[in-house]
């Protein structure tokens, strides 16, 4: 009963305390699609993602019910660092969704014209001023946003001495931005301002990670959880407990009026995950302890690398590849060691009976390239008369070079150009597509059909595979090299392609890069079939693994080759446009129909030649 009526009352209280207009709510993952080019399209930095904001503490003035609920001390505000912009994953701020959609499209808007936010006053002010002049046709809507955001300010009548001032200030810069150069002191904090956007939250000091111990547990942890619904990176920090002195309580157990002997227990597999999973989102911090070696041993025996006699055959030593860093705008070199692979457990294995029927229409249709034939124009001898050559030479008789040349001749078109397929095949391809097929099942279907069409067709072509573990193993999976026939053998590696681990993009593009530079051909293809985003479990991901994939694929380009993306990745229009340019990908909605496009993909990019 007890519990029944204090649900009761924190429902009561907490409903009394809210300030937020549920009905007029808006969700960030909504607007995306239209924030994202609204961003970039202001001038906001290409490589910035755009990304859920966790909520951060504020000291504000609070009304008597709210701190009755303990609400209210957590606020979520906009602010961006190098790697992304981040704004509240929702906003019912306003009693209208028209202005809480409005307050997204500002917030983006102002992100793009103030890089960073060094004077949270004044730099703001500043910000919105210029905005205001380049864009007026802005400012009817901020004097809307305006009017409502100071509507649901704390009033001043409510306030006193310096927090008066101090709320009387920020409500002029408001209202006339840059008018005010000077932000009074009061105590606390002042109620956050919505318009706005604030600094990056200052993260402290962060020991380094064991990459020994934790490589095996990020590993395990990627493979095993589901999709996150939760759009939000949370702030989160690593600790050192591996001091044994190290413990939860300050004095010793004996102390203590029990008859339990003092037990070290260090609890690292609670049983309330679910629970935690809610406890987590409440902290500002999360810390991430080093000392986890009953854990890390049980995840080792998962999924960590597998055993010598079971892995691949490793073809080499390993070549050296640099990697850009970005912040520096420099190359790393031999930053990455990637690994060509081979599976020399693969036995030659026929056409799978299921893809038989597909394959011997792809066969048909790519068979018919070999046999086009095109004309050869302005010969002394041919099958036909060349009535452009005999019209120019009545004409214009003195321009007229070769006398007689004015016939044309049928010749077999030659389809001079090599393709090379880079398929990614990090461990988020294990994912079930339903109870009997997963996305590296449709990925190895469309490789092997692709494989079928190209041989059909009789184009030079190569198959390559990746994944990654850190930039010590970036994993080179030989499938098919250009000068290896198709035949049984290549088919048996195809059926054993599984999930690896991680992405390391950037290196595997600059290999796949050197491989088809050395190709003869006029036209060279780079094929980077993905299904997300660059990746790995050390720096290698956000901005970071963007931009060095970025520069892998522009030296990819300024070598003469031809990169181009086919992704299955549902978000992949954020962030392939900066990576590929506009016309240089293509996303899949539908991966059943994968199979059938990545042929028809090709077609369409090499049926000129």
């Amino acid at each position: 009963m007890e519990e029944y009526v204090g649900s009761l009352w924190h429902r009561l209280v907490t409903r009394q305390a809210g300030t937020d207009h549920g009905d007029a709510r808006v969700e960030l993952a909504e607007l995306l699609p239209r924030l994202a080019p609204f961003y970039r399209g202001l001038g906001g930095d290409a490589g910035r993602a755009l990304e859920g904001a966790e909520p951060r503490s504020f000291r504000a003035p609070r009304r008597l019910i709210q701190r009755i609920a303990g609400s209210h001390r957590r606020h979520t505000v906009a602010w961006q660092d190098e790697r992304s912009l981040r704004l509240p994953p929702s906003l019912a701020f306003y009693p209208a969704r028209e202005l809480n959609e409005m307050l997204y499209f500002w917030l983006v808007a102002l992100a793009a014209s103030q890089p960073d936010v060094k004077h949270w006053f004044r730099d703001n002010q500043r910000a919105c001023r210029r905005l205001l002049e380049t864009r007026p046709g802005l400012a009817a809507g901020y004097r809307r946003l305006v009017d409502e955001t100071l509507a649901l300010h704390p009033g001043l009548e409510r306030l006193q001495g310096e927090a008066w001032t101090r709320e009387q200030a920020i409500r002029r810069a408001l209202l006339e931005p840059g008018s005010v150069d000077r932000l009074p002191c009061a105590p606390g904090d002042p109620w956050p301002v919505a318009l706005w956007l604030y600094p990056a939250p200052l993260r402290g000091l962060s020991c380094a990670a064991d990459d020994r111990q934790e490589e095996g547990a990020e590993a395990n942890r990627t493979a095993n959880a589901e999709d996150s619904d939760d759009p939000v990176r949370h702030g989160a920090r690593r600790v050192d407990d591996r001091k044994e002195t190290d413990g939860l309580l300050i004095f010793q157990l004996e102390s203590l009026f029990s008859r339990v002997e003092q037990v070290e227990l260090d609890r690292c597999q609670d049983e309330d995950l679910e629970d935690d999973g809610d406890a987590a989102r409440d902290l500002d911090i999360i810390s991430l302890s080093r000392q986890r070696r009953a854990g890390a041993a049980r995840v080792r025996f998962d999924l960590d690398l597998p055993a010598a006699q079971n892995d691949d055959l490793p073809v080499g030593e390993g070549i050296r590849l640099p990697e850009w860093d970005y912040r520096r705008q420099a190359l790393k070199p031999d930053f990455c060691l990637l690994q060509p692979m081979l599976a020399d457990d693969a036995v030659p294995a026929p056409l799978p009976e299921t893809l038989r029927p597909a394959a011997r229409l792809l066969r048909q249709r790519f068979g018919g390239l070999q046999t086009e034939r095109d004309w050869l124009r302005r010969q002394l001898q041919g099958e036909e008369l060349d009535l452009d050559a005999w019209l120019g030479r009545l004409t214009e008789p003195e321009r007229d070079s070769e006398p007689g040349a004015c016939f044309r001749q049928r010749r077999a078109a030659q389809r001079d150009l090599s393709c090379l397929l880079l398929a990614d095949l990090s461990m988020s391809t294990d994912a079930g597509l339903n109870a009997d097929q997963r996305v590296i099942d449709v990925i190895r279907d469309s490789m092997t059909l692709f494989a079928e069409a190209l041989d059909g067709a009789r184009d030079r072509f190569a198959l390559y595979g990746f994944s990654s573990i850190r930039n010590r193993q970036v994993r080179y999976q030989l499938l098919k090299n250009f000068n290896e026939p198709y035949s049984d053998r290549v088919r048996g590696r195809l059926q054993l392609i599984k999930p690896g681990f991680y992405t390391r993009m950037g290196a595997a593009i600059r290999q796949s890069t050197a491989i088809l530079e050395r190709e003869c051909s006029t036209r060279r293809l780079l094929l980077i079939l993905s299904d997300g985003k660059p990746n790995d479990i050390d720096h290698y991901e956000g901005r970071y693994g963007i931009e060095d994939t970025r520069h892998a694929i522009q030296q990819a380009r300024a070598r003469g080759l031809q990169p181009f993306c086919i992704t299955i990745d549902d978000r992949g229009s954020d962030y392939l446009p900066y990576l590929f340019g506009e016309r240089s990908y293509a996303l899949v909605s539908d991966i059943d129909r994968l199979p059938w496009l990545l042929p028809r993909l090709y077609l369409n990019l090499t049926g000129g030649c």
